[in-house]
């Protein structure tokens, strides 16, 4: 892999798009019609909306792909570092040194943070299975809770604070996962997050974080109004919530914008709620395709989906799970096939854009404007 520069030539851009779509596909997501590309930063922006990304420690010390990060995004998210494995190398310490570098750098470029996750079974460090228990687990988590919402007071746009509770396979009534947390503690560990997260920073966004709410099926269906009852229950009750998010990691060959998706979101949207598009990457299940199929396949997914968020102007930051397929979790993850290549995210390995990059950026400029509820950078 050759590192490109991270602000491609409208005529670089213009070739690349051309050699991997063909003549037609150019009509479907035409480049922009100025000299060089805008970023998808400012496209955003003129909607009322921000965009970024997921980005690692790692990530960073690739100067060319940093260079882009900051260019097109104007709102960043760990993947990992401030996850419990990552924060908490005992039960008597914390180790804040990964998330302040990644908080940094956004601070430097001008970019908004979130703070991803919480509360979450999973990436828990090796001491917790051996340490937490039924006696113990509701002050562990509140005292987490409090202590990485307090370091960062002030300084985050957003919290994830309780990151993927339901799973409908699991059997419960309610929809619940069942998870150390639940099973230590109780549903209520739940709502008791809110209200820490809450106390450490008042002006915080506070949002219930969940995956799979987006596809046209019955547990998909199920799980949304499980969801929605606990949202609508929240609200009810003044319980600290804000916002909900939807990961959207999604196929591209599913439909992601049926008639149920759209209600649960019309119903979200009225409890006062904002919404965010928080991990959003598409892989396909192709396996024997030429590049150029698949490309033009989740370009199409992109800019339907995203086209569908953005008529609801609850929606106001739209985030993708990393910029560059050169870091995607899905190489490891899983792909169409072994040895074909997942292509999931607005750039290529090589840091150049993708058709991907132009069905988001026509997504935005075609979406309706909103003052935004979610800030801006």
């Amino acid at each position: 892999m050759n590192s490109q520069p991270a602000s491609p030539t409208r005529r670089n851009f213009l070739v690349g798009a051309a050699t991997m779509l063909g003549a037609g596909a150019m009509g479907i997501f035409p480049a922009s019609a100025a000299d060089a590309p805008e970023s998808l930063r400012e496209y955003a922006a003129k909607k009322g909306v921000l965009f970024g990304s997921a980005i690692s420690n790692l990530q960073l010390r690739d100067a060319p792909y940093s260079s882009l990060l900051s260019e097109q995004c104007g709102i960043a998210v760990p993947e990992n570092a401030l996850k419990w494995a990552a924060l908490r190398p005992t039960l008597a310490s914390f180790d804040f040194s990964a998330g302040d570098a990644l908080f940094q750098f956004a601070h430097f470029n001008n970019m908004l943070f979130r703070g991803h996750t919480l509360v979450w079974e999973q990436a828990l460090p090796k001491w917790f299975q051996m340490t937490v228990n039924s006696v113990n687990a509701r002050q562990i988590m509140l005292d987490h809770i409090s202590q990485v919402v307090r370091h960062y007071a002030g300084k985050m746009h957003s919290w994830d604070v309780v990151n993927e509770a339901y799973r409908i396979e699991d059997g419960r009534p309610d929809g619940l996962k069942v998870t150390p947390w639940l099973q230590f503690i109780g549903p209520e560990y739940i709502e008791m997050a809110f209200h820490a997260a809450h106390e450490a920073d008042p002006d915080a966004m506070l949002v219930y974080n969940e995956n799979w709410l987006e596809p046209d099926d019955a547990i998909a269906e199920k799980k949304r109004q499980s969801v929605l009852a606990m949202l609508t229950n929240f609200r009810k009750r003044n319980v600290p919530i804000h916002a909900l998010g939807t990961q959207s990691h999604i196929y591209a060959e599913t439909n992601t914008t049926g008639p149920n998706y759209k209600r649960f979101l019309e119903q979200v949207s009225d409890l006062g709620l904002t919404i965010l598009v928080t991990e959003m990457d598409i892989r396909d299940k192709q396996s024997n395709t030429d590049l150029g199929t698949r490309d033009r396949l989740i370009a199409k997914q992109y800019y339907d989906y995203l086209s569908f968020m953005l008529q609801f102007k609850a929606l106001t930051a739209v985030l993708t799970w990393g910029l560059t397929d050169r870091y995607t979790w899905l190489a490891q993850a899983g792909s169409a096939a072994k040895g074909v290549p997942v292509r999931p995210l607005p750039y290529d390995e090589d840091l150049q854009p993708t058709p991907s990059w132009n069905a988001i950026r026509r997504a935005f400029e075609e979406a309706p404007g909103r003052s935004s509820r979610g800030g801006s950078a």
